[in-house]
């Protein structure tokens, strides 16, 4: 029986980047969740405990922010999940049709927002949107639609869904190529042997394609929630760090900037920006292991 040996090469090879990820984000985790446990009174970092948490969540000025700015993610998210994904399977599913023209020019433009900078998008939405010199009236005026027309970035119920549908806008391409992809993985056996038994067509995507790569969506899915309860730049970008109207389209990434890093008249408090990112952690933490260990497991992959 041989005796295990070290592979010297591979731990060699891997520990630049295992120093790195430890220093950019293992060390930043733990240093958060540390500083969660304390609080600051004369400028003497006292050991509180679960304080922190306790205020968040039990006291009035800070629950109603928290709860507001957790319902906008839920609503942030549920609008990417029932818009921008089903969209992106449509387009990967037209875009993997062997016999479509400029099939790589309409991924390329439809994937080009995706690496545009949020600075540039929330600006340029938001004047897209202006309704003192926007582009979106005449559009609309133009199609005889103007009546439709409204202020929505400046409407408490219309501004979170629009940053939403601008999000969607920006990052459909996502989607759309991880499914394209794995649609592309699909043997041509399988599809033939479809087409011998009749299914065809839509019956084909439905019956053959969709429950091949039901694991890709459903890894589209949980990033999709990481990324959602991680959002701060576009909400930043096109509305403040108040997140207006009246914290309408506030989000735990903006209620957390805030918190930690103090706006105009409010001051910056660590320790309380520290427990809302401890939050941000479990939550994300507690919708990955749902999905890990009460969905992937019972997705069916296919080994061809």
């Amino acid at each position: 029986m041989k005796s295990s040996r070290i592979k010297w090469h591979v731990v060699v090879f891997l520990a630049p980047a295992v120093l790195v990820y430890t220093a950019i984000m293992i060390f930043p985790l733990f240093n958060t969740l540390r500083l969660a446990l304390y609080t600051e009174t004369d400028q003497v970092r006292v050991f509180v405990g679960l304080a922190n948490f306790m205020t968040l969540f039990g006291d009035p000025r800070w629950s109603e922010s928290f709860w507001n700015a957790l319902g906008n993610n839920f609503w942030f998210f549920l609008v990417h999940m029932l818009v921008q994904n089903p969209i992106g399977i449509a387009l990967a599913a037209i875009l993997s049709h062997p016999r479509l023209r400029f099939a790589s020019f309409y991924r390329s433009a439809i994937f080009v927002p995706t690496i545009l900078s949020f600075v540039i998008v929330g600006f340029a939405w938001k004047l897209i949107l202006s309704p003192i010199w926007g582009i979106a009236p005449d559009m609309l005026s133009a199609v005889g639609l103007k009546s439709l027309f409204a202020p929505w970035l400046g409407k408490e119920e219309y501004a979170l869904t629009t940053l939403a549908l601008i999000s969607v806008w920006q990052f459909v391409g996502i989607p759309m190529m991880l499914i394209y992809a794995a649609l592309l993985s699909i043997p041509e056996e399988i599809l033939e042997a479809g087409e011998v038994d009749g299914i065809t067509g839509l019956s084909a995507f439905w019956k053959i394609k969709l429950p091949l790569i039901l694991p890709s969506i459903g890894i589209i899915s949980i990033l999709t929630f990481v990324g959602n309860f991680n959002a701060f730049d576009l909400i930043y970008a096109a509305q403040g760090a108040l997140a207006g109207p009246d914290f309408s389209t506030d989000i735990l990434g903006t209620f957390m900037y805030r918190t930690f890093f103090g706006f105009q008249l409010q001051l910056g408090d660590p320790h309380m920006g520290s427990a809302i990112a401890t939050a941000m952690f479990a939550i994300i933490l507690v919708g990955v292991c749902v999905y890990l260990f009460g969905i992937q497991t019972r997705l069916k992959r296919y080994q061809f």
